[in-house]
């Protein structure tokens, strides 16, 4: 199987990288960002042991949720990994394992309020635009901890650790310093935020350089699923 075999490659690739550099690859967890691909793959590969699966788009990750859990008894964890709207959290908040993207006090609210009429605690990361891109959702290098302790102190969300995405560019020497950035903001951070567990950077095109900055989470689409089609 094609998926099956794109899914060990990206895992030895892993290693390789883990072991010249003194991690243990078991630390790291793949996210296999499915979004534009149908059903039949999550599944294929979920059948093989892959059990969280990344989305972008609330009203897909929604879709693919409801039709795979009444038919597939395998267990899958969701994560939704675009940005999220605040009228679109009632949407996933009943399902939801991981919410990547929180950026702002008023979302994470948001989440608390809806959580708490279901009886659930939501963890998610806090998105960090480190490489300060006017068009990209995140907070700021500057601001995100303070955000990171306003959230901590809501009842129904936890504040699982930080998330970026570097720059689309060929210069390394600019992706690294994006992973840097949040690697040593995570840092600073850990000690007094105790659900701190996750730091969530590196793509396809870049987790090499992701797991050398320290890394633990990629989330990972072409390189196992194939190239997407150019207007997806």
């Amino acid at each position: 199987m094609v998926l099956e075999k794109n899914l060990l490659t990206v895992k030895s690739k892993i290693s390789e990288i883990c072991s010249r550099i003194d991690r243990d690859p078991d630390e790291i967890k793949i996210i296999a960002v499915s979004k534009t691909f149908p059903f039949s793959k999550i599944t294929e590969l979920n059948s093989i042991g892959q059990t969280d699966f990344g989305e972008n788009k609330v009203s897909e990750l929604r879709s693919k949720y409801y039709h795979i859990s009444f038919q597939h008894p395998e267990k899958i964890n969701w994560h939704l990994i675009g940005h999220l709207q605040s009228n679109k959290v009632e949407d996933v908040v009943a399902f939801i394992s991981l919410i990547h993207s929180v950026d702002t006090l008023k979302l994470a609210q948001r989440i608390d309020t809806s959580a708490k009429k279901i009886n659930r605690i939501i963890e998610i990361l806090v998105q960090v635009n480190t490489s300060n891109e006017p068009q990209k959702y995140g907070v700021s290098v500057e601001e995100a901890a303070a955000l990171c302790l306003q959230i901590s102190s809501l009842e129904n969300v936890r504040v699982k650790g930080l998330m970026t995405i570097a720059k689309l560019t060929n210069d390394t020497e600019i992706i690294r310093e994006s992973f840097r950035k949040l690697k040593s903001l995570y840092d600073m951070l850990k000690p007094n935020m105790e659900d701190f567990e996750y730091l969530s950077m590196g793509m396809s095109n870049d987790y090499e350089i992701a797991l050398e900055e320290g890394s633990n989470m990629l989330r990972i689409g072409s390189a196992i699923f194939g190239e997407r089609k150019k207007d997806d």
